[in-house]
């Protein structure tokens, strides 16, 4: 049976959300994996602990907070409203947000484990030759800490397609504006069109198997080199 109008849409607004949403993630995470994996403060703590909360907390929990804090009475809400901006919940920037906040932890742990497993000799190597911040990460760390992005990248792409909870809860379910595939799904079930859920819910697991396939293919490779 061919995928419907509606099935194509969602899965190209999820590539689309999942490629922007990793992207972001990145540009954001780098530093903070940067500043866990270097500091000493007693805030790293906290922070980490802070960065992880999506692990342990319902879907439901981190879209709901984020929905009441983006709406008309949220303080996001407020000051992106009275920046002009408009709220964004039920709408694709909502669904980025969210993303976001929610696929985190799976771009700084890889990360931060990666520029742990650097050391510090490295780094006060490039000192010694005067090399600035900026050329040592981009000529020192990023080479060495590639792996790392690579299962960030991989992970938080990966993470972002199969979400649910949170992109239902802010996003709700507008068809070619914030309905994907997950979601997509979940209506198919629904209205107890299974054939049509199963050609949805066939490929994620495609997918998935994929990802997990080039992790630990990636992982037995670098393994075989050290």
């Amino acid at each position: 049976m061919p995928l419907s109008k509606n099935d194509l849409d969602a899965i190209l607004l999820t590539l689309e959300l999942a490629s922007l949403t990793t992207v972001l993630l990145l540009i954001i995470g780098t530093p903070i994996a940067l500043w866990l994996a270097r500091t000493d403060s007693w805030l790293k703590r906290p922070v980490g602990a802070i960065v992880a909360l999506p692990l342990v907390l319902p879907p439901t929990v981190i879209g709901f907070y984020l929905l009441v804090s983006m709406g008309p009475n949220g303080f996001f809400g407020q000051l992106t409203q009275s920046l002009g901006l408009g709220t964004f919940t039920f709408s694709f920037t909502g669904l980025v947000i969210g993303s976001i906040f929610y696929s985190l932890p799976f771009v700084v742990q890889p990360l931060q484990n990666a520029f742990e497993a650097i050391g510090r000799g490295p780094l006060e190597a490039a000192a010694t030759l005067r090399a600035s911040p900026w050329d040592t990460f981009f000529s020192v760390v990023l080479p060495l800490a590639r792996p790392g992005f690579i299962t960030a990248a991989i992970l938080a792409f990966a993470h972002t397609v199969g979400e649910f909870g949170v992109v239902l809860m802010i996003g709700g379910n507008i068809p070619g504006k914030t309905q994907v595939v997950s979601v997509q799904i979940y209506n198919h079930v629904e209205t107890m069109n299974y054939a049509q859920a199963h050609w949805l819910a066939g490929g994620m697991v495609a997918f998935s198997f994929i990802v997990l396939l080039a992790l630990y293919g990636g992982r037995s490779a670098r393994v075989r080199t050290l």
